[in-house]
């Protein structure tokens, strides 16, 4: 049974965008864009309309595995051509591709530029 069926009938537009508490001006790594650079602040998988093709538990756990944690410093290196899907990050000294989709569940609080 879907944990929270009312939630993914509201249109994506009209989501609340609920940062971590605490952290103001955090954006998802989804909406970085090449160069910006910052330090992560909260990973946390959620569900998803798109959905990720495993369970919010399994992506947490391959994230943190990646080294996407609390306090890791990030860059957005590139992004692909299409739909600007994947994305290649720099997360402490080692460079990972990941789907947008995925970077969803990573908070980041940029650097000013």
């Amino acid at each position: 049974m879907d944990p929270d069926p009312v939630h993914d009938m509201i249109p994506e537009t009209a989501k609340v965008e609920i940062a971590p508490a605490g952290v103001e001006g955090a954006v998802r790594l989804s909406e970085a864009k090449p160069g910006d650079r910052g330090v992560i602040v909260d990973v946390r998988a959620e569900r998803h309309a798109g959905d990720h093709g495993v369970d919010v538990g399994e992506l947490q756990r391959r994230l943190l595995e990646f080294g996407f944690v609390e306090g890791a410093r990030i860059e957005v290196m590139f992004e692909g051509a299409i739909w600007r899907d994947p994305i290649a990050v720099r997360v402490d000294d080692m460079r990972i591709g990941l789907r947008r989709r995925d970077a969803e569940d990573v908070w980041v609080l940029l650097d000013a530029r």
